[in-house]
């Protein structure tokens, strides 16, 4: 059963498990009114091979290519992930990407850390926290 209402139409379901009275109706909307009534936005494969290859450049965001083109981060990072995995594309590594230094123990009981043109030397007995505050004063003079 459907009311008519103004421009809108409300669909009407009645529910028979139970005897009703005669005036009681039960009224059921169709869809959710806050969500916007738009269709589903399709992305053709050159479109979404162009935004996935703009990924793989050395020091890309993801998350910005994704707001720039209008979708949510998390599709085209779903849709990255799945190329990556299926052997359709290979990125690429940064070759003056940061990466761990293996740092052993010192034999002396000085350490020198350079900063610029600072030399700081530092004896076995000054305490972390200290040398921190140390090298946070020479980097902001």
């Amino acid at each position: 059963m459907a009311l008519k209402q103004g421009a809108e139409e409300l669909a009407v379901s009645i529910s028979m498990s139970a005897p009703m009275p005669d005036d009681v109706l039960e009224a059921v909307p169709n869809r959710l009114e806050a969500s916007p009534q738009r269709p589903r936005r399709r992305w053709s494969a050159k479109a979404k091979s162009r935004l996935i290859e703009a990924t793989l450049k050395p020091g890309a965001n993801v998350s910005a290519i994704a707001r720039q083109a209008g979708m949510a981060p998390a599709r085209l990072f779903g849709w990255r992930r799945k190329a990556i995995k299926n052997g359709a594309v290979t990125p690429q590594r940064d070759a003056d990407r940061l990466g761990f230094v293996e740092v052993t123990q010192a034999a002396s009981l000085t350490v020198e850390i350079c900063l610029g043109d600072v030399v700081i030397r530092a004896g076995a007995d000054v305490g972390q926290d200290h040398l921190a505050r140390i090298i946070r004063a020479v980097c902001q003079a």
